[in-house]
This record gives C-alpha cells, structure tokens and sequence, in this order.
C-alpha cells in the first residue's frame, strides 16, 4: 500500500515538473514553540516604541490608493 502511495505521487510530481513547476521548500517560523509569542509581543513593543509612527507616516505616503473607496 504505501508503495502505491509512493508511485501516486511520483507520478504526480512528475506531472507537475512536465508542467514546467519545481518544487521549493520554505522554512517558516514554528508558532508552537516555546517562546514564540513572548518574541512576537518583545518585536511588537519595539515597533509601537520606536517605529510606529514612521512607519504609518511612510505608509500612507507611498499607499497608492487611488481608485479605491
């Protein structure tokens, strides 16, 4: 059985290669990890200490938002 599984999707990649795709692995950040959200808060108080507002003002100046309602 699991060869057959094997086979299904060799097969498949193989369709997908012929189709001109490669495959790409991405590396994300693990949200489970211990720690995770306490660096997420840490990065997030930088921001709103530091950076906020420059940030907001370089946005709204670069933000084409023509067309939009």
């Amino acid at each position: 059985m699991a060869e057959d599984a094997a086979r299904r999707v060799q097969r498949h990649r193989a369709g997908l290669r012929a189709a001109g795709l490669r495959p790409v692995q991405i590396w994300v950040p693990d949200t489970r990890r211990r720690g995770f959200a306490e660096e997420c808060r840490r990065q997030s108080r930088l921001l709103r200490e530091d950076q906020e507002a420059d940030t907001s003002s370089w946005l709204e100046a670069v933000a084409d938002t023509e067309g939009w309602e």
